[in-house]
């Protein structure tokens, strides 16, 4: 017997080969158990998913013994849902995660099939088991944890540094001097910024993973915008820590007429130098500049670089490297905002052996301006 595809696929014992086939071409896992409690059909993928090389370790054999299924609270599934005895109005039962032979985690639908037409004949006469490999559940499950260890963590140290200086200001204000009150007042300020950023992040993640975030276009002066970004980080850092620069085409073509959200720019380009500040070495030097219609801006540093292993890596959702001195989040969500304008953004190496992020733009007035 064949697939549609033409693939030979053998018959399992004790069933008819044309239900067999059928059962090959199912994306899911299927065991099919007899009203005699005896496995009558298992697919490859099913076997695969129980991790059972030989379908003769199934076929014909109680299911009791040879597909034990555990909740979990360790009891026994069969016992427990008794789908050959129990009420005639039942089913089935709605995916379930279940433990099955060798330990594995495995996700479980089950239908029931009833012979007869009523007058209270309705028995049980096949169990139906659809199988799915719980992996995919576990990382997502995994993922999660990751998001709330992440957020758990980084909103705790901010949180503690605020409270305990205003706990320390409103019992003790008399004690400090104008100057300690200052820097006191100025470190809650920062950190409340930090956690302002961080919430933003958190919310735009979800926007970009659910195509929901929408842009506000308008007219931007982008060599404006950098230049803010350097006089905000030269007052807030030694002098010449970051500086702009014009490129050659810019400098003697001038820039083309740019419309974007003015926001998501400033939120791009503060995680970019950020980034470079914070995982880089000397000083971070912006480019704006333009490559025909496009602008590009090329945000680089002095410090020893990015492995060509990690550059494609550095975008991806809370990923930072042996360091763990960020989120994670930064430039997943400046890739998420470029690529939002229609833009790129890509990571290399640059003349000094540094990071070089190249984020490239279109300019022009867009068809539809969303809000």
């Amino acid at each position: 017997m064949t697939t549609a595809d033409g693939e030979r696929v053998p018959a399992t014992p004790g069933s008819s080969a044309p239900v067999a086939s059928m059962a090959e071409l199912l994306p899911d896992g299927l065991v099919v158990v007899g009203a005699d409690r005896r496995v009558r059909l298992v697919n490859a993928e099913a076997l695969r998913i129980l991790d059972i090389p030989d379908p003769a370790d199934l076929i014909g054999l109680p299911v009791d013994d040879v597909l034990p299924l555990t909740d979990k609270y360790g009891r026994d599934w069969w016992a427990h849902a008794d789908p050959w005895d129990g009420a005639a109005s039942r089913t089935g039962h709605l995916e379930k995660l279940l433990v099955g032979p060798r330990g594995k985690e495995v996700l479980v639908t089950a239908r029931y099939v009833r012979s007869g037409l009523g007058g209270g004949d309705e028995r049980v006469d096949r169990v139906m088991l659809g199988l799915r490999d719980a992996e995919a559940r576990q990382r997502a499950e995994r993922d999660q944890a990751t998001v709330l260890s992440t957020v758990a963590h980084e909103l705790r140290a901010p949180l503690t540094s605020v409270t305990g200086f205003t706990s320390s200001l409103l019992r003790r204000w008399e004690r400090f001097t104008d100057e300690q009150k200052r820097l006191m007042i100025e470190t809650i300020e920062a950190d409340a910024n930090r956690l302002t950023r961080l919430i933003t992040e958190l919310l735009d993640i979800s926007r970009l993973d659910s195509d929901s975030l929408n842009l506000r276009l308008g007219p931007v002066d982008l060599h404006d915008l950098l230049r803010t970004h350097v006089v905000r980080h030269e007052l807030g850092r030694a002098t010449g820590a970051v500086r702009l620069e014009l490129g050659d085409a810019a400098a003697e073509q001038g820039l083309p007429e740019m419309w974007a959200d003015a926001d998501r720019l400033e939120q791009i380009f503060f995680n970019l130098i950020e980034n470079a500040l914070r995982h880089g070495a000397g000083v971070v030097t912006v480019t704006l500049d333009r490559r025909g219609e496009w602008v590009v801006v090329r945000v680089d540093d002095e410090g020893d670089g990015i492995p060509p292993s990690d550059r494609e890596k550095v975008f991806g959702r809370f990923w930072h490297g042996p360091s763990n001195a960020s989120t994670g989040l930064g430039l997943y969500v400046v890739r998420g905002l470029v690529e939002a304008h229609g833009g790129t953004v890509t990571v290399e190496e640059n003349e000094a052996g540094g990071a070089r992020f190249d984020v490239r733009l279109p300019s022009g007035l867009p068809d539809v301006v969303s809000e």
